[in-house]
């Protein structure tokens, strides 16, 4: 089933297809828009945070629009693939890095920068595990996240904004730097599940 964010995106890109903006570029924007949100996350005052917080979710769901731009228009590339997932491991990972900032003079403390290094790593790492997990697969198309009826884990992210509006950013980070790790450990499963599967099928 396809996400629903995804439908959402297929719906809002339509009317760019008769312009000169191109998939590649809608990508550079949603890396601009997340690291902005990064920067004001990192700031540790509340209104900026809050600000900072929605900017990053509108990221998030605006990288869905230059896939789906790509498919209506024809205009899918080599290069679009992988800018793709450069702009989610650098966004994911300036907002483990801001947040772990912006919450290191709160109870936190040094946790909070333990747990935006380890989500940083994590966001970092992904990239080039998720790229082996393609070629294992001899696929073009990224691989998708854990789902259920439309949403997909990564659809947590969007939880971010009203989080910390409510003022809880602290155990939303903390779960989140969890969470990180435990994907991360789930991708690197799925590589060497993944090898062990392309080896036995190659003769």
């Amino acid at each position: 089933m396809t996400p629903w964010d995804q439908r959402a995106a297929r719906v809002l890109v339509r009317p760019l297809r008769h312009t000169g903006i191109t998939p590649n570029q809608l990508t550079l924007v949603t890396i601009v828009i997340a690291w902005s949100g990064a920067g004001l996350l990192s700031t540790g005052d509340a209104t900026m945070m809050n600000w900072g917080a929605a900017l990053f979710v509108s990221a998030r769901f605006l990288d869905h629009f230059d896939g789906e731009l790509a498919r209506l228009t024809g205009r899918s590339s080599r290069l679009g693939y992988y800018l793709d997932y450069l702009a989610g491991a650098l966004s994911y990972a300036a907002m483990f890095a801001a947040i772990g900032a912006g919450l290191s003079q709160g109870p936190l403390g040094m946790w909070a920068w333990a747990l935006g290094l380890a989500g940083t790593g994590c966001a970092l790492l992904a990239m080039p595990v998720n790229l082996g997990i393609d070629r294992a697969l001899d696929t073009d198309d990224a691989i998708g996240y854990p789902a259920f009826a439309g949403f997909e884990l990564e659809d947590g992210i969007y939880l971010l904004a009203p989080i910390t509006w409510l003022g809880w950013l602290a155990p939303f980070f903390v779960l989140a730097g969890i969470g990180a790790c435990a994907y991360m450990a789930w991708t690197l499963l799925c590589l060497k599940r993944s090898r062990a599967a392309a080896a036995a099928k190659t003769p």
